[in-house]
């Protein structure tokens, strides 16, 4: 038969110590109550919410045909021919084309922004860490890439390919990367000469085994951060690169190609065409914005006190 003791309170400390420690919230829990005190926050995950909602399940109870044209319902006006946003200049159900072209720029701007955040955090781990003649090779490299416009690189590597969704992500995530890399390479510069760092080489680790098991964890804040902006400019950059003519080819779309062709109607009065492909555009963007400006202010310590 076994016996169990209770825990011995450590010398020095008060009965209430344990409760106290106990009623004490998480730092999960209080970087969460942080980020719902912000309202702006708080009203970009709606907003986000309900445009995924209104992208990926909105076509399921809204079924339009969206790949054969037909000129004969073209610019219908809304509230015309059982078509609540109008058609637009093919003859496409324009709520319709809305939810499919709405798909596009999610997942682009997803993935691209993901693509760009994963990149550039392993980049810049690794040249903060090691420091020396690769920290300068490789910073080099980023200052190089940095010295060209975005845009520039983007017309001219989309002019030289065929877009699709699979290519549009990787151009797009080749100019993104440099962002989060900077970033990251300064967080580690501060986190290489920290103590546990320290311990575990003398202790025998790798520089693999700094890098992903100490370095970037604790860089996790401003990667989570930053990648929100970076989805949120990925998406801006795919509505670019349709405004230029350069994004999918049809019948595929998205809400910067079918603000494209908006735009070529303006004179006409056409303004069912414009405003909700732009406001879709803008509701986005400013939502990842808002919760990335939520997210800022859940990892500083000093709002967590």
């Amino acid at each position: 038969m076994t016996t169990t003791t209770a825990p011995v309170p450590a010398p020095g400390a008060a009965p209430g110590d344990e409760e106290a420690a106990r009623a004490t919230p998480s730092l999960a829990r209080r970087t969460l109550r942080v980020f719902t005190a912000n309202k702006l926050a708080l009203t970009g995950v709606v907003v986000l919410a309900l445009l995924f909602a209104f992208s990926y399940l909105g076509p399921l109870l809204y079924d339009t045909e969206q790949v054969h044209t037909d000129l004969a319902q073209a610019n219908l006006s809304p509230g015309t021919g059982g078509h609540p946003l109008g058609t637009t200049d093919l003859g496409y159900d324009m709520l319709g084309r809305l939810m499919v072209a709405g798909r596009t720029s999610l997942e682009v701007g997803l993935a691209a922004g993901l693509l760009a955040t994963l990149f550039g955090t392993v980049y810049g781990a690794v040249s903060g860490y090691f420091g020396g003649w690769l920290d300068a090779a490789m910073m080099r490299i980023t200052d190089a890439v940095l010295a060209v416009p975005a845009m520039f690189l983007l017309v001219v590597v989309a002019a030289i390919v065929t877009p699709d969704k699979g290519v549009l992500v990787l151009i797009i995530a080749a100019v993104a990367w440099l962002s989060p890399a900077r970033l990251v390479r300064g967080e580690a510069l501060a986190l290489r000469d920290r103590e546990y760092v320290q311990a575990m080489r003398m202790m025998g680790g790798g520089g693999a085994r700094a890098v992903f098991r100490h370095i970037v964890p604790n860089a996790v804040g401003t990667v989570i951060v930053n990648c929100t902006f970076q989805i949120a400019d990925a998406i801006l950059y795919v509505s670019y690169l349709a405004f230029l003519g350069l994004s999918i080819p049809p019948p595929s779309a998205d809400w910067g190609s079918m603000l494209s062709a908006g735009i070529t109607y303006t004179q006409n009065g056409y303004w069912w065409l414009i405003f909700p492909p732009g406001i879709a555009i803008v509701l986005v963007v400013a939502a990842f914005n808002f919760i990335g400006d939520g997210l800022r202010d859940a990892f500083d310590v000093r709002l967590r006190k």
